[in-house]
């Protein structure tokens, strides 16, 4: 099996395991397990469990990020393209094995101890919020309105994370209309 293909089974298995059980949960020998990639090999391609951790989370935020903006780029009006944001987070909470935010938990789990896992998931929010804002630049609001709506999608995700369900993304929707709403009126 070739770097490239050993590699991505691990990662896999490794998105697989550590959103579903938790990171402190799962061992290397878990991930050798589900990859099917002897654990000489894992340890090659990534010397210590941090590096691995590291390689997942950059994974799925190169892919959360995209999938967000493609979502929102199915809209062409500024509005629509804001509040498509909580469209996406509903489908996203309503996936099959949603258990919240990757990076809230991972921080959660390994910030403290950790400064490349609290460095990537700082990166990632803070990417996030940048994204929020400039949608709400180009639909012509106030920039304060970015961070108001970067509040109410991260309390969703939270929300939904603890509780289940797509009804955080819902009331977070109405929250936003109303923002919206207020600052069209002026």
């Amino acid at each position: 099996m070739d770097s490239e293909v050993a590699r991505a089974r691990a990662l896999d298995a490794a998105e697989e395991l550590f959103y579903g059980r938790g990171i402190q949960t799962v061992g290397m020998d878990d991930i050798r397990g589900a990859s099917g990639v002897s654990l000489k090999r894992l340890y090659q391609l990534f010397p210590a469990k941090e590096l691995l951790v590291v390689a997942y989370l950059e994974r799925r935020d190169v892919r959360w990020r995209q999938g967000l903006a493609d979502h929102v780029d199915r809209h062409t009006d500024p509005l629509e393209r804001v509040l498509a944001v909580f469209a996406w987070l509903r489908e996203w909470f309503g996936e099959p094995g949603f258990r919240g935010c990757a990076w809230i938990n991972s921080s959660g789990e390994l910030g403290a101890t950790s400064p490349r896992v609290l460095a990537l998931a700082r990166a990632h929010k803070q990417a996030f919020r940048a994204y929020l804002a400039g949608l709400v630049s180009d639909a012509g609001l106030p920039g304060s309105l970015g961070g108001q709506l970067f509040l109410l999608a991260e309390g969703a995700m939270v929300t939904a994370g603890l509780e289940g369900g797509t009804e955080a993304a819902d009331s977070a929707a109405r929250a936003a209309e109303l923002l919206l709403a207020a600052h069209r009126r002026g």
